[in-house]
């Protein structure tokens, strides 16, 4: 950082308008993309999945309460841990205000995790969360989208991000969309994992504006992420 290029302002000018260019090239493909993505086939759920929820067992389609789509966040939180994921924890505190904004625009998002509810509960209370949180302890919900797995299932190669490989880790994050028509037939419309998830994650995003970047390296880059209470003066 202590000898990075110096330059005039006329140069510095010439230097922003040549980045602005290729800035404008990524917004187009970006947008191309995005169409891409709305353009996929979709797939009916023929599966009653039934959650926990606050106030009580809800199923998939009524997690879209009353709106057409839904955004679910797979939220690393294993049956027998005491707190969630501090890394999907980072995204939660990131979409937690987006919530009334999605809903707006026929949009709910809600988080699933495999943890019983009165752990979810007592996390989203101390984390000052309000989205909804529902429970998958009694479904397959969390396997069957691939980001769960069994211990028979790390024994082989396992399904993820859509790459089958050798894991190690019981729970992943990864988000799932859905639509709901009018005769209340789901269908699963998208699903996003790992460095998919990046753009979701306004934080890092502004991260990428300042000089030092992310500044994550070696072998643990999100190291540095905290629960937001836990991060000091």
């Amino acid at each position: 950082m202590e000898n990075h290029r110096i330059v005039s302002r006329e140069q510095w000018i010439a230097a922003r308008m040549a980045l602005l260019a290729k800035e404008k090239e990524f917004t187009r493909a970006r947008d191309r993309l995005s169409q891409e993505r709305r353009d996929l086939p979709w797939v009916h759920v023929d599966k009653p999945y039934v959650f926990d929820g606050p106030d009580g067992k809800v199923t998939l389609g009524s997690l879209f309460a009353g709106r057409s789509q839904l955004i679910v966040y797979h939220f690393m939180f294993a049956p027998d841990w005491e707190e969630g994921c501090k890394s999907c924890s980072f995204w939660a505190d990131n979409f937690e205000r987006s919530v009334v904004h999605l809903a707006a625009r026929n949009v709910t998002l809600v988080a699933v995790s495999r943890a019983p509810l009165s752990k979810l509960e007592a996390f989203k209370r101390r984390m000052g969360w309000t989205f909804t949180w529902v429970s998958s302890a009694g479904n397959d919900f969390n396997f069957d989208y691939h980001v769960s797995f069994t211990p028979q299932d790390l024994a082989q190669e396992t399904t993820y991000n859509y790459r089958t490989a050798k894991r190690s880790m019981a729970e992943l994050p990864g988000i799932s969309v859905f639509y709901q028509d009018a005769a209340g037939t789901v269908f699963h419309t998208y699903s996003c994992y790992a460095r998919g998830l990046d753009m979701m994650n306004a934080t890092y995003h502004y991260l990428d504006l300042v000089p030092k970047g992310r500044d994550e390296s070696g072998p643990h880059k999100m190291a540095w992420v905290r629960y937001r209470d836990s991060y000091g003066g």
